[in-house]
């Protein structure tokens, strides 16, 4: 191409690239929002509604929260919360079985006429299996004249055998035969319910009390090591003031708590506060009177007064459970 005509394709281009610039130019003045690349999107708010986020293995703990309702009456005056105690965590081991739920895990309930009447702990058994599974037993209804031993059908869940005795102390029931019975059930756990019959002594003495109490514990846990144990306080009654006299609150329920307190406290053991928790010295009897929970004796009690009985120990096991829990949330399960 001869030189002149070289450069009049010059001035060409440069026109044409002069051109597209000034367009360019003018698509950004009408679209200020076109870039060669995308801006970066803002960060959003700050969730301050939501909970932590969980790990896989967080979530699987989480997801074994068992809800539960409280089942205190309202009027009741000076309640306490409904909780067990157990500071030395004597229960956990339980509450990893029962976790696990990959083997039968068995309850026995043994006490005084209390347990015998079968409704109380039958509450508590109903409630339970429907927590963590009744496939364990067969379903049979409980009465007071059957038997309150579950039966088993040896699928993992929750066995809840009950085992009273009228008018029986913890040194009455340490027989031979009890002790046997409880042994044959092979349990993970023992709750025993006694203090009643032990207050309505006239001559209550702390120190004999202690050691009924050492002496059924010593026979039970040589029979069964791998036990866990529960105590449970009397719910409280009335003693007539004299043989003719009106009825009057026990004044000797107080001392027996005391000393199940103590005991629990000295041998680190869980304990259910059942009569402080209902309000104590000072409520806990004027309480259940108020609500006409009681039998006409003012010792035992109406069907409605042991379901709620059985409401509330079963709150307080199912909190003491979620509290355990709650621990393995950001541990290794061990």
């Amino acid at each position: 191409m001869e030189w002149s005509n070289m450069k009049s394709v010059r001035p060409m281009k440069r026109n044409r690239r002069i051109c597209i610039a000034c367009l360019l130019a003018c698509l950004m003045c009408v679209c200020p929002s076109l870039q060669a690349q995308d801006s970066l999107p803002q960060l959003p708010p700050r969730d301050r509604n939501s909970g932590p986020v969980y790990g896989s293995f967080a979530m699987q703990r989480l997801m074994k929260y068992i809800p539960v309702a409280g089942s205190m009456p309202s009027a009741f005056r000076e309640t306490l919360e409904n909780r067990i105690s157990d500071p030395k965590k004597e229960l956990f081991p339980l509450w990893k079985k029962i976790s696990q739920m990959n083997a039968p895990v068995r309850i026995v309930h043994i006490g005084d006429s209390h347990v015998r009447g079968h409704i109380y702990p039958y509450v508590v058994r109903k409630l339970l299996e429907e927590d963590f599974g009744g496939d364990a037993v067969l379903d049979m209804k409980v009465t007071y004249g059957s038997s309150g031993l579950a039966h088993e059908t040896g699928a993992p869940g929750i066995v809840y055998h009950i085992l009273g005795v009228n008018g029986s102390t913890c040194s009455t029931f340490s027989t031979p035969g009890n002790i046997r019975e409880v042994a044959g059930l092979h349990p993970d756990l023992v709750i025993l319910s006694f203090g009643t019959n032990e207050a309505h002594g006239r001559r209550y003495s702390p120190s004999e009390h202690r050691a009924s109490m050492d002496s059924l514990l010593s026979q039970i846990r040589r029979e069964c090591p791998d036990a866990a144990f529960l105590l449970t306080t009397p719910p409280g009654a009335y003693v007539r003031n004299g043989r003719r006299g009106p009825r009057m609150v026990n004044p000797r329920t107080s001392l027996v708590v005391q000393t199940q307190k103590e005991y629990a406290a000295s041998h680190g053991l869980a304990i259910w506060d059942l009569y402080d928790i209902v309000g104590g010295k000072s409520f806990a009897c004027r309480n259940w009177n108020a609500g006409h929970y009681y039998q006409r004796d003012k010792i035992h009690f109406t069907a409605d007064g042991y379901r709620l009985q059985g409401l509330l120990l079963h709150e307080a096991i199912i909190k003491a459970y979620n509290d355990y829990v709650e621990t393995q949330l950001g541990g290794d399960g061990h």
